[in-house]
């Protein structure tokens, strides 16, 4: 049985990849900073849980010895979202993050799976390919970027499989409370006749995430396709009709006040996911 240890497992995403990797008999060690968050999930008493805040991060201990040499790593504990623009995120995450793998790597594990971001292509319009050079265009995306590359340079110097998952967009139960279906189902829970939103004709790329999640664990526990891969669904979709979809599923109706907020200068209209690697993947 593998032993697989995934940081930031109290968060959004990380709660349905501790759950899918008991799925796959997977020993699961979780970390987070957030005991009592961590308890209030139904996996607690099936993982291994070890708290562990990157603030009081060590170089003095082996982390790989201290979290029960795991045989894979899947990162996804990164602060400071949803504020994309903060510069925290290149300034104190990025150098705390990097000490953190690469203290795991220098000590013996073998095996690193990354959560990056689609944001890291920049102001980039079209369908998203591994292959295109990174233009990231905020503090975030720049340091999910930095990160990476500081990881590719300690490949040379040790070896170790890594995955770099660039997550698009994704929905379900637990996100956070100001993202677009959280807002809209909060809207139809206070029988509000007016949904305000943008104009809805972004194109993205949207993943239930249960699907992420089970991506992520598909990618972390193979070993045949490494580097940069698009967690992605390959399918461009606008605002609009996935608002629509979701009303539609729930069979809920609600006036949608379209162009009340103005799009975002962060990212850019019309962008998705080439989906060939993940494919790839999901065939073995």
């Amino acid at each position: 049985m593998r032993t697989i240890l995934v940081t930031g497992a109290t968060g959004f995403i990380g709660n349905y990849v501790v759950e899918e990797l008991l799925k796959n008999n997977c020993r699961v060690v979780a970390s987070s900073f957030l005991e009592e968050k961590a308890r209030s999930f139904s996996w607690f008493q099936r993982v291994q849980y070890k708290p562990f805040d990157l603030a009081s991060f060590n170089p003095e201990i082996n982390y790989y010895e201290w979290f029960q040499r795991p045989d894979a790593v899947i990162h996804l504990a990164w602060e400071g979202l949803p504020n994309y623009k903060a510069a925290f995120h290149y300034e104190v995450n990025l150098p705390r993050h990097f000490s953190f793998l690469q203290n795991l790597v220098t000590h013996g594990l073998k095996n690193l799976s990354v959560t990056g971001t689609c944001f890291e292509y920049g102001m980039k319009e079209g369908m998203l390919s591994e292959d295109m050079p990174a233009h990231p265009a905020n503090p975030y995306a720049q340091a999910k970027n930095g990160l990476r590359k500081l990881l590719e340079q300690l490949q040379q110097t040790v070896l170790f499989d890594f995955k770099w998952i660039r997550l698009f967009y994704m929905y379900g139960k637990g996100q956070n409370s100001n993202s677009l279906l959280s807002q809209l189902q909060k809207a139809l829970d206070e029988k509000a006749p007016v949904f305000n939103m943008s104009g809805g004709m972004q194109i993205r790329d949207y993943l239930p995430v249960e699907r992420v999640a089970a991506y992520i664990v598909k990618i972390a526990l193979q070993d045949k396709v490494n580097g940069i891969i698009n967690c992605c669904s390959g399918q461009p979709v606008s605002v609009k009709e996935l608002v629509e979809k979701y009303l539609q599923e729930h069979k809920a109706t609600i006036h949608l006040n379209l162009g009340y907020y103005p799009y975002t200068d962060y990212e850019p209209m019309a962008f998705w996911g080439n989906d060939k690697k993940i494919k790839q993947i999901l065939q073995q």
